[in-house]
């Protein structure tokens, strides 16, 4: 892209929040989107940041990248990777923009050593409400909303310009896949594994999971490596969450006798192992039966793609009008990721399996990185989503429908949300919520936010974060 190229994005976007009314709430003007909640329509013209989706710069020996705010994971990647370098989390849809994961967190299987996108991020040029674009790092005189913009999405302002950090990456990731029989035989490996950076004295790069049924869940451990050999293709026929349970054989676990499989990717086909079918929900769409998986274009297996199909739904209703058909109630979206402290994470999967009808679940550890220490006592530095610091955590992610509960809209999603309250965790706003404007305070930076919003819009030009998560204006 180049420094040219971002001005005149720059350039494009305050001309485009010139042309929004006066008084106008001020949205962005994009064709695609990664959240599942409904909104209103914005009568108005958006925000036009269509300049700025690309790299801006990377610095191979600095190991640091300039990124404009609308650049996706894909993009981001695609100019990384030739310089053997990564971002140090990498989301697993290709679309997920880096000022989306920044402002709307995201995670993926280097979570555990490298937490969350927005801790690799060493400044940002933040669009206010006010249209005054600022630069915030984490000890200039905007350090406020430097801290607090995750978890913020767009309700503070949008980010422009990302200066992150990049880590050194191999051509290629081996792949174990170790079962366990049991969930909390899982969980004390996963704590076992993050504790020592390592499993069977093998390292452990990437981690993450997935549960298919009580009695039978897997760990997925990476190790990056330079050695040449076979590798795996899952952009095809194959797909990838089936081969975890498909590559298993006999072996030695950790807590007792385990399936252990192995396989190897490319660095460039791992980091996107769950684009293709969406981790596992392109089977919604018959994508992975394989009388219809042969003649499905392969461009359009991919996470984009899938994206339309859901549209389309959302605008005519065809879910649910296709469910009438078969005399059948419509469905209750259930699609949402929430962590919870690792030590709960069995309580929490098996009362899921017990009370919710969805199958499988994702399972993602993260830690935040070493926080600052004032006195004896680590800072909580991201008031938005306030983790608590040298603190392991579990990610726990499901992405499917259910019956609705007559006279009850949203039920069984304000059941997850009482269970995840009762286990000391959190859910992510990128989809439906159904907090109470107190419990959506005490959860999500409550007077912090306010302190922020008072300075950052004061006149109001942006939504309001409980309006935009929960009223879904």
């Amino acid at each position: 892209m180049g420094a040219q190229g971002f001005d005149q994005g720059v350039a494009t976007l305050l001309k485009s929040y010139r042309d929004i009314p006066t008084g106008a709430t001020v949205r962005l003007a994009k064709k695609t989107s990664n959240l599942f909640r409904k909104r209103a329509e914005n009568p108005h013209p958006g925000l036009d940041v269509s300049g700025l989706d690309r790299v801006i710069s990377v610095d191979r020996d600095a190991k640091t990248a300039d990124v404009a705010g609308m650049c996706t994971y894909e993009n981001l990647v695609a100019a990384t990777l030739p310089y053997g370098l990564a971002p140090k989390v990498v989301p697993q849809l290709k679309t997920i923009t880096l000022g989306g994961a920044v402002t709307g967190l995201g995670i993926e299987s280097t979570s555990f050593r490298n937490g969350l996108p927005h801790e690799s991020v060493l400044e940002i040029d933040v669009l206010t409400g006010d249209g005054e674009i600022i630069t915030a790092t984490p000890t200039n005189e905007h350090a406020d909303i430097f801290f607090g913009f995750p978890n913020s999405y767009g309700t503070l302002g949008y980010s422009v310009r990302l200066k992150i950090e990049l880590e050194s990456v191999q051509p290629y990731v081996s792949l174990r896949h170790v079962r366990f029989d049991r969930i909390e035989d899982l969980q004390s490996a996963m704590a076992a594994i993050i504790a020592a950076g390592s499993y069977r004295d093998e390292r452990v790069d990437y981690l993450d999971g997935v549960v298919f049924t009580a009695d039978e869940s897997y760990l997925t451990l990476g190790r990056q490596t330079d050695e040449p050999g076979p590798v795996s293709d899952y952009t095809g026929m194959d797909i990838f969450y089936r081969s975890i349970q498909d590559s298993t054989v006999a072996g030695s676990g950790a807590s007792g006798t385990n399936s252990i499989g192995t396989d190897r990717l490319t660095i460039h086909d791992y980091l996107w192992r769950w684009d293709t079918d969406w981790f596992w929900c392109s089977r919604a769409f018959g994508a992975q039966n394989p009388r219809i998986r042969r003649f499905w274009p392969k461009k359009l297996l991919r996470s984009s793609f899938y994206w339309k199909l859901i549209a389309l739904d959302h605008r005519y209703n065809i879910g649910d009008k296709l469910s009438a058909r078969k005399g059948e109630p419509p469905n209750e979206r259930v699609v949402q990721d929430i962590e919870v402290p690792i030590e709960n994470t069995t309580a929490y999967v098996e009362w899921f399996l017990d009370n919710i009808p969805i199958e499988p679940i994702w399972l993602c550890p993260l830690r935040l990185r070493e926080p600052a220490v004032i006195g004896s006592d680590p800072v909580r530095p991201w008031p938005l989503y306030p983790l608590e610091p040298r603190r392991t955590y579990v990610n726990i992610g499901f992405w499917s429908a259910v019956p609705v509960t007559p006279g009850d809209p949203g039920h069984t999603n304000k059941l997850i949300e009482r269970k995840v309250a009762d286990l000391d965790g959190h859910k992510s706003l990128y989809s439906e919520s159904f907090y109470s404007p107190e419990e959506f305070d005490e959860l999500y930076g409550g007077e912090n936010y306010r302190l922020l919003k008072k300075r950052y819009d004061p006149r109001g030009r942006l939504l309001d974060l409980y309006a935009k998560a929960v009223k879904r204006q």
